[in-house]
């Protein structure tokens, strides 16, 4: 049970988790000044401005080269996470996001005339546009850097 307690103390972590809540309870404020709608499900869905992904680990990264140094290998595996994450976000989970959008698209066209289709529709915002990233990222960044002095140095 101390070892949770360890965690919990852990200020690096800590500020990651919370760009990564502001990011979400953004996409919130983004959701309603857009559709002018209070939708909660926006804090736990993927996708949406900005990314909460790359709010989170770049928090992270920049945690860690202010707590470990920025010539530690800490920082070099915390970088190298978090440019495989966003580029995940931006790329690859985007472009299933347009696959899927196709896909439903197809099966609309396919059983438009009666016909019964039983399966759920997909999921098709899972990505996140270049924009999106780019901005988490400054979000998260800024949030670690706001954060500095809770960092035990």
């Amino acid at each position: 049970m101390q070892d949770f307690g360890n965690i919990l103390n852990n200020q690096v972590l800590m500020v990651a988790l919370i760009a990564c809540l502001v990011a979400q309870l953004l996409k919130l404020l983004v959701e309603l000044t857009k559709d002018r709608k209070f939708n909660l499900r926006t804090l736990v869905t993927t996708g949406g401005m900005p990314s909460a992904h790359s709010a989170l680990v770049t928090a992270l990264a920049a945690g860690v080269g202010q707590t470990m140094g920025w010539a530690s290998p800490d920082f070099a595996i915390a970088t190298i996470f978090a440019i495989i994450v966003m580029y995940d976000a931006a790329g690859v989970r985007q472009a299933a996001g347009k696959q899927a959008r196709i896909l439903n698209q197809i099966i609309d066209e396919l059983f438009q005339e009666g016909k019964e289709f039983n399966e759920d529709r997909l999921k098709e915002l899972l990505g996140h546009t270049p924009f999106q990233v780019i901005v988490g990222s400054i979000l998260g960044v800024l949030i670690s850097w706001l954060a500095a002095p809770a960092y035990c140095f």
